[in-house]
């Protein structure tokens, strides 16, 4: 195989990637199909691919080698199955599924290994965080301590959410905030910290907005060395801030606007409080300014290119789609914990949130309550 025929289902977010393919933004791939419900989404690809409006009549088409699901969220489980049981390479929109019950089923039926499986988690790509990742897990920060992260840029007017209707309800989407807009920045947190052990967290439901799921969330984080995390994030907030700092042994890194600032310690602050005479005396630090190479560029466009490449080279993925259950276990994990106003040990119970999400669309919580339960 010299080029992989793309195929696509569902043309939301879905014609955004199939635009790029008729393009040629993305080398040795070629976009030889699209699906979706909708005749008026199908009707612009109707001269350039061969269009059709069932998953399954696609999958058994022969035209394609590989599909990307980017239907709704509750749909990506189940045809990204189906697409797996055809042979075919996935790449997942993101979050891989609503819960995480459906996300191990998706995972489960990932049996073929030769069949690349992929996520759209696409912030990876990003310059700035690589170099946090790179820097964490080499070590350059010592052991962590504390982690914060405020993602409050993802202000959204009423109109947004009257576009769809699947959008912020329980039945269409499983979520709000921490299912829509912070898969991305969940996952950046587990992929350069790890994972916590244990999740605290205050959600309130369409506390700016006309909506039944999250708008708004403030979690706390525990982790295996007692290190802790906040993450903050809400869709109701202008201007917004999308600041992470990340506090270890020998030093702080913030990332903010792209850039990274890393104040490091001379010492390691845990030596030098065992061996300091002063009371109040700090370590001195030297103040870094970490190069970042220039982040003009698509991130989308380079998951696409990375999953295309993976078929035909068997290059890593930047972002296998097994990964995308961590950020859905703590975006469920933060929601368990505000409705049942409780710590939740991680792993998470993914048969009892999946009852509990049922719960939730039978019986959202009330519409503009600033309540943290149901």
């Amino acid at each position: 195989m010299n080029t992989v025929r793309m195929g696509i289902v569902g043309l939301g977010m879905g014609g955004s990637h199939a635009r790029k393919f008729l393009k040629g933004s993305i080398a040795r791939a070629k976009l030889t199909a699209v699906c979706d419900l909708s005749p008026e989404r199908l009707a612009p690809f109707e001269q350039t691919t061969k269009v059709f409006a069932r998953p399954e009549d696609l999958f058994d088409s022969g035209l394609i080698d590989a599909v990307i699901v980017a239907t709704p969220h509750y749909s990506h489980a189940t045809v990204g199955i189906a697409a797996l049981r055809h042979g075919l390479h996935v790449l997942v929109e993101k979050p891989i599924s609503a819960h995480k019950a459906d996300a191990l089923r998706l995972i489960a039926a990932h049996r073929n290994k030769k069949q690349v499986f992929a996520a759209m988690f696409n912030e990876r790509t990003q310059p700035c965080y690589i170099t946090a990742h790179t820097l964490v897990r080499n070590g350059e920060l010592g052991e962590l301590r504390r982690l914060n992260w405020i993602s409050t840029d993802w202000f959204r007017t009423d109109a947004y959410y009257a576009r769809s209707g699947w959008r912020a309800t329980w039945k269409g989407e499983g979520g709000g905030v921490l299912l829509n807009q912070c898969p991305h920045h969940l996952d950046l947190f587990q992929w350069i910290a790890g994972m916590p052990i244990r999740v605290r967290a205050n959600c309130f439901f369409g506390k700016y907005h006309a909506i039944e799921v999250e708008d708004d969330v403030t979690a706390f984080m525990e982790y295996s060395n007692g290190a802790t995390g906040v993450f903050i994030a809400t869709t109701g907030e202008a201007p917004g801030t999308n600041r992470m700092e990340i506090t270890g042994d020998r030093g702080r890194l913030i990332v903010e606007h792209n850039t990274i600032q890393f104040t490091r310690n001379t010492v390691p602050m845990s030596d030098y409080c065992r061996k300091a005479k002063g009371a109040m005396a700090t370590p001195d630090v030297w103040l870094v300014t970490i190069p970042v190479k220039n982040t003009v560029h698509d991130p989308h466009a380079a998951i696409l290119q990375n999953f295309t490449d993976a078929i035909l080279d068997g290059v890593p993925l930047i972002a296998p789609a097994e990964e995308g259950l961590r950020s859905l276990e703590l975006a469920n994990a933060m929601v368990y914990s505000s409705i049942k106003n409780k710590c939740v040990d991680l792993p998470l119970n993914a048969k009892r949130y999946a009852q509990l999400l049922r719960q939730l669309i039978a019986t959202p919580p009330s519409v503009k309550t600033k309540s943290r339960s149901a």
